[in-house]
């Protein structure tokens, strides 16, 4: 991806970078499966006109794709 996830600029967010590789990869794995089921769920909340749900769900979609890719980095991006 072409952008600095911002998530690694938290300490928490480079943690992350110090697990083992086969956790990261197992994790980042969940992650976008989370990502994908939260799309789904802000589509069909956006569908019944329930906006705030939409943006509850997209931002989780968000979350879990920044955390993958995160996961899936070997280095720290820096700024």
């Amino acid at each position: 991806m072409g952008y600095l996830n911002p998530l690694l600029q938290l300490p928490a967010g480079r943690d992350l970078l110090q697990l083992p590789a086969e956790d990261r990869i197992r994790i980042a794995k969940v992650m976008r499966a989370l990502r994908r089921q939260a799309n789904t769920e802000a589509e069909k909340s956006w569908a019944k006109r329930k906006g705030p749900m939409a943006a509850y769900w997209r931002a989780v979609s968000t979350y879990a794709r920044h955390i993958a890719h995160a996961l899936e980095h070997q280095k720290i991006e820096q700024p």
